[in-house]
């Protein structure tokens, strides 16, 4: 079986529809269950258990990153992590005769 990842010359690559960041977030959503998944069986917890949590999990993570690359493209789930960091407005304290008198030097 081959999978063919398409990258053209300028383009971001893209993988059975997933873009930029979301094969990224697939990519280490997966190795992350995997661990968890080793470290659960290696706990001496149920087989199956295990078997079952990384099933549910890794459905779980193929069905949000489907969704999170349909609901905001390509860039849209940046842009919409970098509005967060903007505060919405700016407070100045400092009234408007401080702003433009000059400071006094001291000698």
């Amino acid at each position: 079986m081959e999978y063919e990842l398409n990258k053209g010359i300028g383009q971001n690559p893209e993988f059975k529809g997933l873009k930029a960041q979301y094969l990224f977030i697939f990519a280490g959503g997966l190795l992350a269950v995997f661990v968890v998944f080793v470290v659960m069986y290696m706990a001496g917890i149920d087989q199956w258990v295990c078997i079952a949590f990384g099933a549910v999990s890794a459905s779980a993570l193929v069905w949000l990153t489907f969704r999170l690359n349909a609901k905001y493209g390509e860039h849209g789930l940046m842009k919409r992590l970098a509005k967060r960091q903007h505060p919405r407005y700016l407070i100045n304290r400092i009234t408007v005769r401080r702003l433009f008198t000059p400071k006094k030097k001291s000698v």
